[in-house]
């Protein structure tokens, strides 16, 4: 691939990047109550993560630190009601009055979510890693502050 048009995708990329993550927060949030949630934000979020290290950016190496701490967090949610007497994955709904926003209800789906969230980005990480993809990282002509 000639120089300009890895210049031209490694700015695409670097543009693009932002509008995804914004994707994946809206696809985590909404997840509750429409299509999304944690997989499909997590998905989003890996995505956004492989582009980024074929184009040679920066990329996090912590992928099994990831997913371990994505797997306490959705066992911690699970196994909370237990200790209430509830049932397993019982889930708990919060309303909270914010000003300038109004009525805001969150519950344990959000954190549940939030450590598939970290599961799915941590497995890609973790797949990443076994590539080689520390190859695309360490690009020596791509410039230092994008890196």
């Amino acid at each position: 691939m000639t120089d300009g048009a890895a210049s031209m995708i490694r700015l695409g990329i670097r543009a693009a990047s932002p509008f995804a993550v914004i994707v994946g927060c809206y696809l985590l949030f909404a997840g509750h109550n429409n299509p999304g949630g944690g997989f499909a934000a997590g998905l989003v979020f890996g995505a956004v993560l492989a582009l980024r290290t074929v184009a040679g950016f920066y990329r996090p190496t912590y992928g099994i630190t990831l997913v371990a701490a994505g797997v306490f967090v959705v066992a911690g949610v699970a196994l909370m009601p237990l200790l209430w007497g509830g049932v397993l994955f019982d889930q708990q709904v919060v309303s909270l009055e914010v000003p300038l926003l109004g009525t805001i209800k969150t519950g344990s789906a959000l954190p549940f979510d939030l450590g598939v969230a970290a599961i799915v980005v941590g497995t890609v990480i973790a797949a990443l890693d076994g590539l080689g993809a520390a190859e695309f990282a360490a690009d020596p002509q791509a410039p230092a502050e994008q890196q």
